[in-house]
């Protein structure tokens, strides 16, 4: 079989995995709903509730916001990567699928760009709640368009790291915990809802150099319309370690699974 065979067998067990993820989904609405509810109403509370509070220089707190809340919710979404991961371990459905004669690593993409699809339709759900609540997008729908897009981007890099969570771990209840572990820190100690200049002096530099915060700044860039492109660069420089460092680990997990 050529290399060009293998990419095309590998591809079509993938399109075939994340069907059957997205199927999932159709048959529980409910799931989908409950999923975009909850960062939806993030964005309708946090905009009320801390709005007057919270001084950002420049620009108003829900323009300020928005961004923010689009890549954590983003973020912890991911993380739900490994619970699904794990599960299908802890109920030998990943095992059935060693027994078929398809691709290894089809099994974890098509997870992954299931999720990544979920995502793309939760960030476009709170775009439209933040509109409602006045949000303004002096960009325009280009650069909309590509803060989505990096949105989506980074949390699909972010699946393929929790995928590997969610191998490592015995169970959804551990492989949830490590996701908290690992997203809860990020999400607060970042530029998502408040000015990283009003933290503590020994959290600034490590709230300023984190990938959400690289990835917060650029979609809020975007969106303002503002000077994008250094932001933009770093937040695709972190997209593309976590992929270059996750994705190798998670398929080595797996096979070293499989033996």
């Amino acid at each position: 079989m050529t290399t060009v065979d293998t990419l095309r067998w590998s591809a079509a067990d993938t399109l075939v995995l994340a069907g059957r993820s997205l199927r999932h989904w159709r048959r529980q609405p409910e799931l989908l709903l409950l999923s975009t509810a909850q960062p939806v109403l993030l964005v309708l509370l946090f905009t009320q509730v801390f709005a007057g509070a919270v001084a950002t220089p420049g620009m108003r707190y829900v323009d300020w916001l928005v961004p923010g809340v689009l890549v954590q919710v983003v973020a912890w979404d991911s993380a739900k990567t490994a619970v699904g991961v794990a599960e299908d371990l802890a109920s030998s459905t990943i095992e059935r699928f060693r027994t078929l004669p398809m691709s290894a690593p089809a099994v974890l993409a098509g997870r992954t760009l299931a999720d990544a699809a979920r995502n793309l339709f939760v960030v476009l759900a709170m775009l439209a709640a933040g509109t409602l609540v006045g949000l303004r997008i002096p960009g325009g729908p280009v650069a909309a368009a590509g803060a989505v897009a990096l949105t989506v981007a980074f949390g699909y890099a972010l699946t393929w790291l929790f995928a590997y969570v969610g191998l490592r771990a015995r169970g959804g209840e551990a492989a949830l915990a490590g996701g908290i572990l690992v997203v809860f820190p990020l999400m607060f100690a970042s530029s998502a809802l408040v000015p990283v200049e009003t933290m503590p002096a020994w959290l600034r530099p490590v709230a300023a150099h984190q990938p959400l915060t690289a990835v917060i700044d650029a979609v809020r860039a975007l969106l303002r319309g503002q000077p994008a492109a250094s932001a933009v660069a770093t937040a695709l420089a972190w997209t593309a370690a976590i992929l270059a460092l996750a994705v190798p680990a998670a398929v080595r997990r797996f096979r070293k699974l499989s033996t």
